[in-house]
């Protein structure tokens, strides 16, 4: 019988790592890609995508949002209700114009982030997220080693779910759908 009863309080059926009150709460200070100062509170009210990376990528940011443009139109008419902040860790070259540039070209629902370094490194300890510039290579330029995930927060601001760029599609359209629909996951 107590097992019966355990099973009856069972939490929402996610397939993404739930992290529900084993993360802060979104809480920043930032500038968007048009140049304004923005804190968290501006975007609530719609499900949060938090992912840190930068323009130069050459490899796992570009495809990282790409996977979740397909994820965006897959969720229809529900991803409205969402949004992706794509939060640069190389602030001296993203500049909000280069970041603005970048992310509109994957999907409407894509903001750009930046700010100071102070900034940058005191959001990435909050969510446990790492980051550091290479050494520079011929040219000047360099790549900046960053770690993948995407935090999902609810349309409060709580951070609810962790997916990474190798979790399908289909388990990001599930548990976003959860999130993002009428009487959904709370």
């Amino acid at each position: 019988m107590v097992f019966a009863a355990c099973q009856s309080q069972q939490a929402a059926p996610w397939l993404l790592t739930d992290i529900s009150g084993h993360m802060p709460d979104l809480t920043f200070r930032l500038t968007n890609d048009q140049g304004k100062s923005v804190t968290a509170p501006d975007y609530q009210g719609k499900v949060t995508l938090l992912y840190f990376g930068y323009t130069h990528c050459p490899d796992v940011c570009p495809l990282t949002l790409a996977h979740l443009h397909v994820v965006m139109q897959r969720l229809g008419k529900l991803a409205d209700g969402a949004q992706i902040l794509f939060v640069s860790v190389d602030p001296a070259r993203d500049t909000p114009e280069a970041l603005h540039a970048y992310v509109t070209a994957f999907d409407p629902h894509v903001v750009g982030l930046t700010g100071s370094p102070a900034d940058i490194e005191a959001l990435t300890k909050r969510y446990r997220a790492a980051f550091s510039r290479e050494p520079d290579k011929a040219g000047g330029s360099y790549d900046v080693s960053h770690s993948s995930g995407i935090y999902i927060f609810d349309a409060h601001g709580k951070a609810r779910l962790l997916a990474t760029p190798t979790d399908s599609q289909d388990k990001l359209v599930h548990d976003l759908h959860l999130l993002l629909s009428p009487g959904g996951a709370t």
